[in-house]
């Protein structure tokens, strides 16, 4: 098994690009295949190296690893090569016409109620009319023709498909200058890479009966690539996700702070029977993955799905795996027993910032009822401290005053962090400390 993704580096990874990147990775990973990076650089004008670098540091933070890295550019000769052989096979003919031309045609089926498809014109030029044009100057591009009839094939997600000839148009595959373009690099790369299944979008289906001539055309053994259509991601009302929108980059969300793995444990799920948890590593999701579980319904990406995963991730991770990342951030003052504390409170790492002051720095605490206060703060017990603390002090100042429930616990939580909510208290008040918890309780800021 070889699965692959061929992003265009003409812009930056969003989440609909990342889901396929991911999908084709699991797949791969999940039947011990490999898993193929590929540059698709033909669209010399619109291809960025920076948008290379990007689309590559995206991958490598969500831990998606290849197996091996093609760019499009540098394998020109082996589209040479197909463009000889599928002359020579006669699938290939010249065409002349302008845009401006080709786009007049177009107006004019659409007029007529006919599929704007390319009428073969060029197919009734003779050797005459292609030696005026060249004394003319006129330089061709190159329309693969169509074998006539269906093309079919069984979708790994979309199930049987068939497509008629008369529906489809001779693409081009090659432009002025015989330069390839993308339907002809992307079906000799998957040839020659041995690329055993293609797994992208259902906006490339109508491409594919297209890719399966050619492929044959070139020599490919019928079925050798297997094809699965995934359905478009839509937003949380069923509209088509819009890059224009905003916050759909993977270096948005990144920035963002939400974790690589809540974006795997989301994309990986939509669209599928598998309900949408939360997973640790990407070795698990691989061991679950079943691309046989995605239907054809449009997957809804929703915001407020990945900021629960994101929360659900940050409450479980070690502090052994967060210490660096702390760090990163200049948290470095968190320790394993104030980030057990506060990570159960966390939607975002850099949450934590929020309570490093109520922990060991200073606040100006909120005091409801200062005889309250003060009672309490007779009673608070001698150090040292532990989960077990708050327990027996709150039971001494619950006998004491008579209040019990949410008369007892919030003005207390006010005094001693300021903050209407938060992590429990019994994990707060042993790094909160005697001093402070006094000094707060006496209304000082502390």
């Amino acid at each position: 098994m070889k699965a692959r993704f061929a992003p265009s580096p003409t812009g930056l990874l969003h989440v609909g690009n990342a889901r396929v990147a991911l999908i084709n990775w699991l797949h791969a990973r999940h039947g011990g295949g490999e898993f193929v990076l590929r540059i698709d650089d033909t669209d010399r004008a619109r291809s960025r190296p920076e948008f290379e670098a990007a689309i590559e540091a995206d991958l490598a933070w969500l831990g998606l690893d290849w197996d091996a890295r093609y760019r499009q550019s540098e394998r020109v000769a082996l589209y040479a090569a197909a463009f000889e052989r599928l002359s020579k096979a006669g699938r290939l003919y010249a065409c002349y016409e302008s845009q401006e031309e080709l786009e007049l045609k177009r107006r004019s089926q659409l007029a007529r109620g006919e599929p704007p498809r390319y009428d073969r014109a060029a197919l009734g030029l003779t050797e005459a009319d292609h030696a005026r044009l060249a004394g003319a100057g006129q330089v061709p591009h190159w329309r693969f023709r169509l074998a006539d009839g269906a093309t079919e094939w069984t979708d790994l997600v979309r199930g049987a498909v068939r497509f008629e000839a008369a529906h489809l148009s001779d693409p081009i595959l090659f432009r002025v200058g015989r330069e390839a373009v993308y339907q002809l690099a992307s079906v000799v790369d998957d040839l020659d890479l041995g690329i055993t299944h293609v797994i992208r979008g259902e906006d490339h289906v109508a491409n594919t009966p297209i890719h399966i001539q050619i492929a044959l055309a070139l020599g490919g053994e019928p079925d050798s690539i297997r094809f699965a259509h995934l359905p478009l991601l839509t937003d949380t009302g069923g509209a088509k996700l819009s890059k224009r929108l905003g916050g759909l980059a993977l270096g948005d969300l990144k920035a963002d702070g939400i974790e690589a793995m809540a974006v795997n444990s989301l994309l990986a799920r939509l669209g599928s029977a598998d309900r949408v948890v939360a997973v640790g590593d990407l070795e698990a999701l691989a061991a679950g993955f079943d691309l046989g579980h995605f239907g054809r319904a449009p997957p809804k990406f929703d915001t407020a799905e990945l900021a629960r995963l994101n929360a659900e991730l940050l409450h479980r991770l070690s502090f052994e795996r967060a210490a660096g990342r702390l760090r990163a951030l200049g948290l470095g003052a968190v320790d394993p027993v104030m980030w057990l504390a506060l990570r159960g409170n966390l939607v975002r790492l850099a949450d934590i910032a929020d309570w490093l002051p109520v922990c060991r720095g200073t606040i100006e605490p909120v005091i409801e009822d200062p005889a309250f206060a003060a009672e309490a703060a007779q009673l608070l017990p001698p150090e040292p401290w532990d989960t077990a603390t708050w327990q027996g002090w709150t039971d001494a100042v619950k006998a004491a005053t008579g209040r019990a429930g949410r008369a007892l616990f919030h003005p207390l939580r006010l005094a001693l962090t300021g903050r209407e909510r938060g992590p429990e208290l019994r994990n707060l008040l042993p790094i909160i400390g005697h001093a402070r918890a006094l000094a707060r309780l006496r209304g000082d800021r502390a």
